[in-house]
């Protein structure tokens, strides 16, 4: 059993800090190939995951500490929806459909808890929306 507690936020939180990406996840999937990734992804401000979509995967993600922004698009990268993901505003995360354009946006130090279909798919691949 691998138990979610302060220090490994904690510790996780670091990593991200002196990541160059200001990111660092935590998987509790073994393979990139398995068919259900379960992670942790700490994140700090400025961190602002690329739009894109998972054409066959849904995902969903809860808020463990910290503030982010889901924003989700439709095909011509027109916002759709904005949300703010935090235990203070009440929103504890959120569940994306596949196929649907996103982005999250750090907006304090963050751990959320991630969960999708795998296997592991570049964004190369799924796809990245170029929004002007």
């Amino acid at each position: 059993m691998k138990i979610i507690d302060e220090n490994l936020l904690l510790g996780l939180a670091e990593q991200a800090k002196a990541s160059p990406r200001l990111r660092m996840n935590y998987n509790f999937h073994e393979s990139l190939d398995e068919k259900c990734h379960r992670f942790l992804n700490a994140m700090e401000p400025g961190t602002q995951i690329p739009v894109h979509h998972h054409p066959t995967k849904a995902e969903t993600l809860v808020i463990l500490k910290g503030k982010i922004r889901v924003t989700t698009y439709d095909d011509s990268g027109k916002v759709v929806e904005s949300c703010i993901v935090s235990r203070e505003d009440g929103n504890y995360g959120v569940d994306i459909p596949k196929d649907v354009w996103h982005t999250v946006e750090c907006l304090e130090s963050c751990v959320i808890l991630e969960c999708k279909e795998g296997p592991f798919i570049s964004h190369d691949v799924d796809g990245i929306l170029n929004i002007k």
